[in-house]
């Protein structure tokens, strides 16, 4: 034996910060994320395909035993780690400190099959204090959290493997349900839908400035008239009356609120009260996983996703403890350096005497780990570290910095004023209006950091804070100057962004903070949520999938039964409950008459297809979501009739760009209305005989042609012309069923538009590619319009052409003139940008819109990136621009070896 000691960690990241801290004693490699994996039914050998593994590539008929493969990417890792292994004579699987890594570290167990002694060990954080730590107590793989992992994983493979095939034929190829991915999706759509029955109330209210005679000015807004309190947004519900505790307040129309404010304006006001209280405010707890990605999304802009990339690499590189963590709890050693510093930089007054201890945020909580902190023994600020960072890290670093410094800072202290003033109207009413503010006189833990909010979410009464009264005495005069009626409508309730979802879903106890950014990545991967800003919009697919699911599945998009499922989970992690048994009444049922998933899903009857994806938007017009998208449906208000003698339908294309909660009975009209321009009729090709029509599509207007689909009949006769084919054993081969041909179809021109657009025109758009003629060396020219605009095109050679008109003008000696200059990136002489953004909230670099030789890009000087296919320049806002780029940036530049493929294997 060589006396080497093998450490296995996941991350080659990981595995280089490590190895700094370790002696020649060690050597330190990385498995790279699992090793194995359940695959898909497919891809089990031809033997197992038609067995009990053949559905779910788990046995549920014995004990839900799961068949795992070591996948083919992985193959060359475990030859790798095996050599390593026989230079040692230990082994330390130090995999994360999670169910998701002990599971990791039971799998390269099982597969490497050591014959030295083996333990488990896990790092709280990259540092030389933490290893230390972490070798002192080594122990054995937890086969409880093995267990719990492992339940999860099949629970989810059971879950979408029974369920998805569902929505495939009932709303769609390609969408999936998940145990949590869907029940996120429900909140989405069950926020739209409040919006959606949403009715808007409006009530008027006052407001003026007021002054003292010493000539100081504060503003107040109306309270009460003739001792009445007068209405504002909060009396109302969603159906725009009043709540019923709230009948005995005044709602002011807007002839009461000018004429009052008329009869106010010449009127002295006398003060009536002046109250301090005092005022005090803690500090909030470390960071969680849950909490980390809320403010993160709040300050920085950072998607879920981003946010969980950069806290990885701060982590694998030594700069914060572990990011996954329900625990609000900091050891000795982090409670101490967070006291000392701030001591240090903020005053030892700003410092209790006793550090802070926080409780549970929850009963489910998992607290194998410390709240994510700077690591060490000792924090480094970020001022030490800026240098070593990413921009992104190092603004993902000192939001770390400032809530761990700061959770162990004195409560910031100081005084609420409210005042009560009131006036005589001209007419006799007695007006009381009333203001307040706060003044910190001890900022205590605000000298380091203060929680951001969404501005969805901000109260009116965040307008007072730190808003200083002037020194005012009951019974003092007042002057009150540009007193003013204004209108009001209230708004409703805001949408999810990826902040305020990840609160709800801790909130509920639905999931797992590490779960939340591949949730929320996954649910917008799948189309059912697409972003709008920073706000989270549920698409038609989305809501028929939610129907599909509440009233077939309901036991399973609920939010308490998805929450208990946790609860499970951390009970088998925990030895309370065993796996199979679970697993059995999770599938299976109970013997009290509980039905399980697989009787659920046998007992399904029939689907109607048609009403799960139709939904009435106004009386009459229905809104459908059908295999080429939403459109809107109803029948003809004039009665018309088609060809089958039947009353013809209506219908219209719903633009991508509306949101659900933005069509109304108005909205609609005007699209069936776009629509009756639509599929005119232009004429027919004199060439094919087909007739050519004009459309408005999804994507904008276009022209077709129409072919009729091929009869069942010609399709068998097709089929029967091909000639018949063998396989080797004699059996005859089946014979393939032609396609259906396809239509031409060409976008118009931005010259053009559905109601002028003629045949002549439409034929000229379908006869495109144009062959312009060929060049000297053999190749030949083509005009094309593509999707960034006109363009010629030799071999893989294309040059931008200036107008879509020279598609169809440009000769072979103007095409060839192009092609002899040399190649320019960009355009020829440089552009302003299209939209400005201002500066980005990570770089601090302005962010604008520029045109690119491959269509619009958004940049900061550094970083770039394409605006997304479908959205438009125009409907492009700063948030999601700043997004983007942050996304951008946190993938980093690909790294490639030897033929452009990323390298995975280390050297030897």
């Amino acid at each position: 034996m060589s006396g080497k000691k093998l450490v296995i960690v996941e991350s080659p990241a990981k595995s280089r910060s490590i190895g700094k801290y370790l002696g020649e004693d060690f050597i330190v490699d990385a498995s790279a994320g699992h090793i194995r994996d359940l695959p898909q039914p497919s891809e089990l050998p031809d033997d197992m395909k038609k067995g009990p593994f053949g559905k779910f590539a788990v046995d549920p008929e014995h004990g839900f035993e799961p068949y795992y493969v070591v996948s083919d990417s992985k193959k060359s890792k475990v030859r790798e780690l095996k050599q390593r292994l026989k230079e040692a004579d230990e082994l330390y699987l130090a995999t994360d400190a999670d169910r998701e890594g002990e599971a990791i570290a039971w799998h390269l167990y099982e597969v490497l099959k050591p014959k030295v002694p083996t333990y488990r060990l896990t790092f709280t954080e990259i540092t030389k204090e933490g290893i230390q730590r972490a070798l002192q107590s080594p122990r054995e793989i937890d086969n409880h959290l093995v267990d719990a992992q492992e339940t999860r994983r099949i629970l989810d493979r059971l879950f979408g493997y029974e369920i998805s095939p569902v929505l495939w034929r009932k709303v769609g190829r390609g969408l999936s349900a998940g145990r949590v991915q869907s029940v996120a999706t429900r909140m989405v759509v069950d926020r739209e839908r409040e919006r959606m029955a949403f009715i808007p109330a409006s009530y008027w209210d006052l407001s003026g400035t007021f002054s003292t005679d010493g000539g100081e000015s504060f503003t107040a807004k109306l309270h009460t008239v003739d001792g009445e309190r007068i209405a504002s947004g909060g009396d109302f519900d969603d159906r725009g009356e009043l709540k019923k505790n709230r009948r005995d307040v005044v709602v002011l129309t807007e002839a009461d609120a000018t004429s009052l404010a008329e009869g106010l304006t010449k009127a002295r006001f006398t003060v009536d009260s002046v109250e301090d209280k005092p005022y005090s405010r803690r500090p909030q707890p470390p960071f969680i996983t849950s909490t980390l990605q809320q403010d993160a999304a709040r300050r920085l802009r950072f998607s879920s996703r981003v946010t969980m990339q950069v806290a990885q690499r701060l982590y694998e590189n030594g700069y914060i403890t572990y990011m996954r963590t329900d625990s609000t709890t900091l050891s000795n050693e982090a409670l101490n350096a967070a006291r000392k510093q701030a001591s240090e930089l903020y005053g030892s007054e700003s410092v209790p005497e006793k550090p802070r201890v926080y409780g549970k945020r929850s009963q489910t909580a998992q607290e194998a780990h410390e709240a994510i902190r700077p690591a060490g023994d000792s924090f480094r600020t970020p001022k030490q570290v800026k240098g070593e960072l990413s921009a992104d890290e190092y603004k993902l670093y000192e939001l770390i910095w400032k809530r761990t410094v700061a959770s162990q800072m004195e409560d910031a202290k100081g005084y609420t004023a409210s005042v009560r003033l009131s006036g005589e109207a001209s007419d006799g009413r007695r007006a009381t209006f009333g203001a307040s503010g706060t003044v910190i006189t001890f900022p205590g833990f605000l000298a380091a950091y203060e929680e951001a909010r969404d501005t969805t979410e901000a109260s009116s009464s965040d307008d007072a804070k730190d808003r200083r009264l002037p020194e005012l005495t009951e019974g003092e005069n007042l002057t009150g100057e540009d007193i003013e009626a204004k209108g009001h409508e209230t708004t409703p309730p805001p949408r999810y962004t990826e902040a305020s979802i990840v609160a709800e879903l801790e909130k509920r106890e639905i999931g797992r903070p590490s779960t939340y950014a591949p949730t929320i990545s996954t649910i917008m991967d799948r189309g059912y949520v697409t972003k709008r800003g920073s706000a989270l919009v549920p698409s038609w697919t989305a809501f028929s999938v939610v129907r599909l699911l509440e009233e077939h599945f309901g036991r399973y998009v609920d939010y308490d039964f998805t929450a208990r499922l946790e609860d499970d989970l951390d009970q088998i992690a925990r030895g309370e409950i065993e796996r199979e048994a679970w697993l059995q009444h999770f599938y299976f049922g109970a013997e009290s008459g509980e039905e399980g998933l697989k009787a659920v899903v046998d007992n399904l009857g029939e689907i109607d297809a048609r009403a799960i994806n139709s939904m009435e938007i106004a009386p009459g017009v229905e809104l459908r979501v059908g295999r080429y998208g939403p459109y809107l449906e109803r029948a003809n208000p004039n009665g018309e009739v088609g060809e089958d003698g039947e009353l013809k339908r209506d219908r219209a294309n719903i633009p991508e760009d509306i949101a659900p909660d933005e069509l109304t009975a108005e909205k609609a009209e005007e699209l069936f209305e776009q629509a009756a321009h639509s599929g005119r009729v232009l004429g027919t090709d004199p060439q094919t005989g087909r007739q050519i029509v004009a459309k408005d599509g999804r994507y904008g207007p276009y022209v077709t042609e129409v072919i009729e689909e091929m009869t069942a009949e010609e399709i068998q006769a097709a089929m029967d012309a091909q000639p018949t084919e063998y396989y080797k054993n004699g059996k005859p081969k089946p014979k393939k069923k032609p396609k259906q041909p396809k239509p031409r179809t060409a976008s118009l021109l931005k010259s053009m538009s559905l109601e002028t657009v003629t045949l002549e025109d439409a034929l000229k758009l379908l006869s495109l590619p144009r062959v312009v003629g060929t060049d000297d060396d053999g190749q030949e020219i083509t005009a094309q319009n593509g999707r960034f605009g006109p363009y010629l095109k030799k071999g893989s050679d294309s040059r931008s052409l200036q107008d879509e008109e020279q598609l169809f003008t440009i000769s072979l000696d103007e095409a060839k003139k192009i092609f002899a200059q040399p190649k320019q990136r960009g355009r020829q002489a440089a552009q302003p940008p299209l939209a400005e953004f201002g500066a980005d909230p990570t770089t601090e670099k302005p962010v604008v819109v520029k045109d690119g030789r491959f269509g619009p890009y958004i940049t900061d000087g550094e970083t770039n990136v394409t605006v997304p296919r479908g959205t438009s320049v125009e409907n492009l806002t700063k948030e999601q621009a700043f997004s983007l780029l942050a996304e951008k940036r946190a993938k980093g530049p690909a790294s490639k070896g030897k033929g452009g493929r990323r390298k995975t294997t280390a050297k030897a």
